[in-house]
C-alpha cells in the first residue's frame, strides 16, 4: 500500500454516492427542521415509536442555575440541572423492539445471526425473539425481579445476553451490563453500587480460542456484599442466573444452592407469553458505568423514551438503515455503542444483525471477513484500533478469496479515526464507494451527536463532520466563547437532547460537576474533548483535553501527532502521551506498534527472551529518527517525539480508546491502578518490561496496584 499523509488525506473530500444520495432516508432538508424547532423535531422522532400514551409535555429544562449566596457556598450553590423528555408518555421499550415486528407481519424476518468463536451459530426471527424475550420476563418475575429493582448482566456476546436485556427492560426493571471480561472487583462494585436484586452470569466463555470459567469470578463478586440500604445502595442480590455457556470444557461450576439457577431450567418452566406493561417515558432503562483505570466508575442513568427515540433516529439516519439490511456492529453488548447501535436501534428499526462473541483473530486474522461474507453484511460499524489492526495484519486489503461486496456502508466509533486509517478502511473494504460514517458521541450522550448523513455530507477523512440533526455544538475557549475556525477549543452541547443520560445513579451532584459545573453560567454541557472546525465548518475531534500535550506552551494534540506516526508505512497504531520533562516542561512521548514485530512478544511478558527485548528496543533505536523527522515533516518540529518506544501493544479500553495517561504513569514509575477493565491488559506489563525490564531479566515486571 502506498501511504498517505495525513495532510493529504485530510484535504481529500468523498462526496455522497449518487445511489445512495437518491434513495437515502433523511436528506439535507432535516437539519433545517431541526433548527427551525428542535423540541418538534424530536416529538416527530419520536413518533417513530410506538407508544401506549402519547406525552403531553415533549420536553421540559432546569439548566444550573447558582442559588443565592451562603456561608457555605459564597458563590451561590449550583443547583443540579434537570432534563425531561415526552413527559406523560408511555410506552414499552422491548415492544418496540419486538413484538411490534411480528404484529405487522415480519414476524419471520431474521433479527440475530449469532456466531460463537467456537464457531456454532444460531438464527434467531423476530417471531422466536418475542417467545424468548417473554419466557425470559416471566422467568424474572419467577426470580422476584419486578419494575425498578436493578440487574446486573456479566455475560459475553450472546443470543441470552440480548433476551435478558430486552427482558429486563420489558417488565419495566433497570439493567447494568458489564463486560464478562472485568474483574470480580468490576463487577462486585457495579452490584453494590446499583443495589442489584439479581445478577445473570455464565458458567464459562470463550475467548481468544479457550474456554474460560467465569462462574467463580461472579462468586466473588456476590461473596459477603452488605445488604441494601434505605437509599437502595449496597447489594441485595438474591439470585444468580446462569447461562450455560462452556458445559464441559468447564465442568467445576461452584454452585450456592437455593441462591443460583440455571437459565435453562429457569427458562423451561416459564410461559412464552408475556403481556407487556406500559412505562412512564422517563422511567430508567440501563446504568452504564464509565470506565477507566482512575477514579470511580459513573454509573450514567438513561431513561425510555428519550433514550430511545435517540438511538432509533440516529441508528435511521445515520446508517441509512433499510429494511434488508444485515448490520454488524463488532462492540461488546457491555459497551454504549452496543447500547445503542446493537440492541436498541437496530432492533427499533426491525433489522436483521450479525453478533459475535468472539475476537478477530480466533482461530484466524480473517475471521471477521469470513463472517461478513457469510451473512452478506451490509453496513459494519467498528473501533478504528480495530481497523488499524487489520492494516497491520492485511496491508494490501482483505484476502482476495473474501467477497465483501455486500457491504454498502461502514462506520466507525470509540476515538477519531486517522486519516490513513480511514483511507485504508475505505477502500479495502468499502470497495472505494461505501462511505465512512464517522460517529463521536459518548456514553453520557447516548446516541451519536456528530456523523455525517451518508447521503448528504461530503467525508473527509478524519473529520466527524457534523452534529447530528437534532443536535448542537460548539467549540469554545476557557470562558466559553467560541474559537475561530482553525484554532483548538472545548467541545460543548449547547442544547439538551433525548438520549441525555439524566444523572449519574445515587451521585446527582456529581452529574452536575462532572459535565455541567464548568460552563453552568452558559448552559454547555462539556464533552471533556477538545476540538476544531476547519475552514469548511467540518469538526475535527482532537480527544480529551487532559491528554493535550503542552511543549514550552505550545498546545499539542496526540490523536493528531498519532495520525502522522500511523501514516508512516512502519506503524500500525500509535499512542502519544506528554511525560516531564525539565527544559519544556512536557515532551512527546511516542509508543509505536510496528507494522511488522521485530521479535516474538507473548501475552505473558515470564515467556519474553532477553533476546525478545533486545529486538524490541533495537527497533525503537532504528526508528526513532526516522519517525521523529516524519512527524516534523507532517506537523512542524515542535512535534517531534522526544521518545519513540516500540511495543507490542498499546493499552486500550473495551471501547478501544487508548489510555495514554496509563502510559505517561508507566514511563514515571507511577502507581497504575485497577488495570483488570482494559481489552488487554497484559499490554501493561509489555510496555513496562521493554521501558524498564533489565536486558537480562525482560520478564521482570511490576504488578499494576489497585
Amino acid at each position: 500500500m502506498t501511504a498517505t499523509t495525513p495532510t493529504e488525506a485530510r484535504h481529500r473530500t468523498y462526496p455522497p454516492p449518487p445511489a445512495l444520495a437518491a434513495t437515502a432516508n433523511v436528506t439535507a432538508d432535516a437539519y433545517a427542521d431541526a433548527e427551525a424547532d428542535p423540541v418538534a423535531f424530536w416529538e416527530r422522532a419520536a413518533d417513530r415509536l410506538v407508544w401506549a400514551q402519547r406525552w403531553h409535555t415533549a420536553h421540559t429544562w432546569s439548566p444550573a442555575t447558582r442559588g443565592e449566596p451562603t456561608p457555605e457556598h459564597p458563590d451561590g450553590e449550583l443547583s443540579v440541572p434537570v432534563a425531561q423528555w415526552f413527559l406523560g408518555g408511555r410506552l414499552n421499550v422491548a415492544v418496540n423492539c419486538v413484538d411490534r415486528h411480528v404484529a405487522e407481519g415480519r414476524g419471520d424476518t431474521v433479527a440475530l445471526h449469532f456466531e460463537g468463536e467456537p464457531g456454532d451459530r444460531r438464527t434467531v426471527t423476530y417471531a422466536d425473539l418475542q417467545r424468548e424475550v417473554s419466557r425470559a420476563a416471566n422467568a424474572l418475575l419467577a426470580l422476584g425481579v419486578t419494575a425498578g429493582d436493578r440487574v446486573v448482566v456479566y455475560l459475553p456476546v450472546l443470543v441470552e445476553t440480548v433476551v435478558v436485556t430486552l427482558a429486563i427492560a420489558r417488565i419495566g426493571a433497570i439493567h447494568s451490563l458489564v463486560f464478562g471480561g472485568f474483574s470480580a472487583e468490576a463487577v462486585r462494585y457495579r452490584l453494590e453500587d446499583t443495589g442489584a436484586k439479581l445478577l445473570v452470569t455464565s458458567d464459562g466463555q470463550f475467548r481468544r480460542g479457550q474456554a474460560v470459567a467465569t462462574k467463580a469470578a461472579a462468586d466473588a463478586a456476590v461473596a459477603g456484599l452488605p445488604g441494601a440500604d434505605a437509599d437502595g445502595r449496597g447489594s441485595a442480590v438474591e439470585h444468580v442466573l446462569v447461562v450455560r455457556r462452556t458445559g464441559s470444557d468447564t465442568p467445576d461450576v461452584p454452585w450456592t444452592e437455593e441462591r443460583d439457577v440455571w437459565w435453562h431450567d429457569a427458562m423451561a418452566a416459564a410461559d412464552d407469553v408475556h403481556e407487556p406493561e406500559a412505562f412512564d417515558s422517563e422511567t430508567p432503562l440501563f446504568i452504564i458505568y464509565t470506565s477507566g483505570t482512575t477514579g470511580k466508575p459513573k454509573g450514567l442513568v438513561h431513561t425510555s423514551g428519550g433514550y430511545l427515540t435517540g438511538a432509533s433516529y440516529t441508528h435511521w439516519a445515520h446508517f441509512d438503515a433499510k429494511p434488508d439490511d444485515v448490520h454488524w456492529c463488532t462492540a461488546d453488548l457491555a459497551w454504549v455503542t452496543a447500547h445503542t447501535y446493537e440492541i436498541y436501534g437496530p432492533l427499533a428499526n426491525g433489522l436483521t444483525q450479525v453478533i459475535y462473541e468472539g475476537t478477530p483473530a480466533v482461530p484466524t486474522p480473517d475471521r471477521h471477513f469470513e463472517i461478513i461474507e457469510r451473512y452478506g453484511v451490509t453496513t459494519y460499524y467498528t473501533a478504528p484500533t480495530l481497523i488499524r489492526t487489520f492494516m497491520t495484519w492485511f496491508p494490501g486489503g482483505p484476502p482476495p478469496e473474501h467477497d465483501l461486496s455486500s457491504i454498502r456502508l461502514l462506520g466507525t466509533v470509540g476515538e477519531s479515526i486517522n486519516p490513513e486509517a480511514w483511507a485504508w478502511f475505505h477502500r479495502h473494504l468499502g470497495a472505494g464507494a461505501a462511505p465512512v460514517v464517522d460517529t463521536w458521541w459518548q456514553s453520557e450522550t447516548g446516541s451519536a451527536v456528530i456523523a455525517p448523513l451518508p447521503g448528504v455530507t461530503t467525508l473527509k477523512p478524519g473529520s466527524a463532520t457534523h452534529p447530528s440533526p437534532g443536535s448542537s455544538v460548539r467549540v469554545v475557549d476557557d470562558a466559553g466563547d467560541d474559537v475561530a475556525p482553525g484554532e483548538h477549543g472545548l467541545l460543548v452541547i449547547d442544547r439538551p437532547w433525548p438520549s441525555m443520560a439524566r444523572t449519574i445513579w445515587g451521585d446527582p451532584e456529581r452529574y452536575r460537576d462532572a459535565y455541567w459545573a464548568r460552563f453552568a453560567d452558559r448552559g454547555l454541557f462539556f464533552a471533556g474533548d477538545g476540538a476544531r472546525y476547519d475552514e469548511d465548518g467540518h469538526l475535527w475531534v482532537l480527544g480529551r483535553v487532559d491528554e493535550v500535550i503542552n511543549v514550552s506552551g505550545h498546545r499539542l494534540s496526540t490523536i493528531e501527532i498519532e495520525s502522522a506516526l500511523v501514516a508512516h508505512p512502519a506503524v500500525g497504531e500509535a499512542g502519544v502521551t506528554g511525560v516531564a520533562d525539565p527544559v519544556t516542561g512536557q515532551a512527546v512521548a511516542a509508543f509505536v506498534v510496528p507494522a511488522v514485530p521485530p521479535a516474538p512478544a507473548p501475552d505473558d511478558v515470564a515467556g519474553w527472551r532477553p533476546e525478545h527485548l533486545a529486538a524490541w528496543r533495537a527497533e525503537s533505536d532504528r526508528l526513532r529518527a526516522v519517525l521523529r523527522d516524519h512527524v516534523a515533516r507532517e506537523i512542524g518540529p515542535i512535534a517531534k517525539p522526544r521518545d519513540v518506544v516500540v511495543v507490542p501493544e498499546v493499552p486500550k479500553t473495551r471501547s478501544g480508546k487508548i489510555l495514554r495517561r496509563l502510559l505517561a504513569d508507566l514511563v514515571a514509575r507511577n502507581p497504575l491502578g485497577d488495570t483488570t477493565s482494559l481489552q488487554n491488559p497484559w499490554a501493561v506489563a509489555q510496555v513496562d518490561t521493554v521501558l524498564h525490564a533489565p536486558a537480562s531479566s525482560p520478564s521482570s515486571e511490576r504488578t499494576p496496584t489497585a
